[in-house]
C-alpha cells in the first residue's frame, strides 16, 4: 500500500508539473509569438521525415501576420464557419459537446468533438491527433487556461496564424499567397469565405488526392457563409 500510494503521487505530480508547464508557455504568448505547434511538427514529420530540423523547410510554409493586417472579411468568415459564438462564450460550447457526446456513444470508433476556435486552438498547439477521451479532457483543461491567460483577439491571431489550410499550408499569411497569391489584408469577402469553407478538410480543399475520407461539399459551404456574412 505503501508503494501504491508513493506511485499515484509521483503520478500526481507530473500531471500537475505538466499543467504548469503548459500553462507558463500559454502566458508567455501573450507577448510572443509560438513557433511550432505539436500538429506541424507531426506533418512536417509526415511529409519530410525527421532529417530536417525546421518547419519552413521541405516545401511546408508559414507566415506570421499581425491581427490588424488580417481582412476583416476573414474573420467574419472563420467565425461563421468555425465557431459563431466565439467571441461570447468562455472556451467551451455545451450544447456542441453533448450532441458530440451522443454521437460518440454511438460510434466508438469515430470520436467527434464539437469544438469551438479556442478547443481547436488548443488541440494543434499541443496534442497529438489521436482521438480518445483521455486526450479530450486534457484538450478541455488547455482550452481553459488559453481563454484565462490570453484576451480572445490574441487567441484569435493565434489560431489564424497556425491553422491547417491545405498540405504543408499553415496560417492565413501562407494560405492567401497559395491560393490567391495575395496578402491576407487584400482578401475580399468572397475569396475569405472560400478560404473558411476550407477548414474542415484542408487537405482535400487543396488536393483531390485527399477527398476519398472528406466529406464537406465547399461549395455550399461558400454559399451559407456568403449569406451569413451579407446579412
Amino acid at each position: 500500500m505503501k508503494y501504491l500510494r508513493y506511485f499515484i503521487s509521483v503520478v500526481l505530480i507530473g500531471i500537475l508539473a505538466l499543467q504548469a508547464f503548459f500553462f507558463l508557455q500559454i502566458l508567455a504568448w501573450r507577448w510572443v509569438n509560438p513557433t511550432v505547434t505539436s500538429f506541424q511538427l507531426a506533418e512536417r514529420h509526415r511529409i519530410c521525415g525527421w532529417s530536417i530540423p525546421y518547419i519552413h523547410d521541405c516545401g511546408l510554409k508559414q507566415e506570421w501576420v499581425e491581427f490588424k493586417k488580417i481582412s476583416p472579411y476573414l474573420k467574419r468568415a472563420i467565425t461563421i464557419s468555425e465557431d459563431s459564438d466565439f467571441y461570447r462564450h468562455s472556451g467551451f460550447e455545451p450544447q456542441a459537446m453533448k450532441d458530440a457526446w451522443n454521437r460518440n456513444q454511438k460510434n466508438s470508433k469515430h470520436l467527434r468533438g464539437g469544438s469551438t476556435i479556442t478547443q481547436q486552438l488548443a488541440k494543434n498547439l499541443f496534442l497529438s491527433g489521436e482521438k480518445n477521451y483521455a486526450r479530450k479532457i486534457q484538450e478541455l483543461l488547455i482550452t481553459g487556461m488559453l481563454e484565462i491567460a490570453l484576451p480572445k483577439e490574441r487567441i484569435f491571431e493565434i489560431y489564424l496564424n497556425n491553422v491547417e489550410w491545405g498540405e504543408g499550408v499553415f496560417g492565413i499569411g501562407a494560405a492567401a499567397q497559395h491560393y490567391f497569391s495575395l496578402k491576407p489584408h487584400q482578401l475580399s469577402m468572397e475569396e475569405a469565405a472560400s478560404l473558411a469553407a476550407a477548414l474542415p478538410a484542408p487537405k482535400c480543399y487543396d488536393k483531390v488526392k485527399y477527398c476519398s475520407s472528406a466529406r464537406v461539399n465547399f461549395p455550399a459551404r461558400i454559399d451559407f457563409i456568403l449569406e451569413r456574412m451579407n446579412k
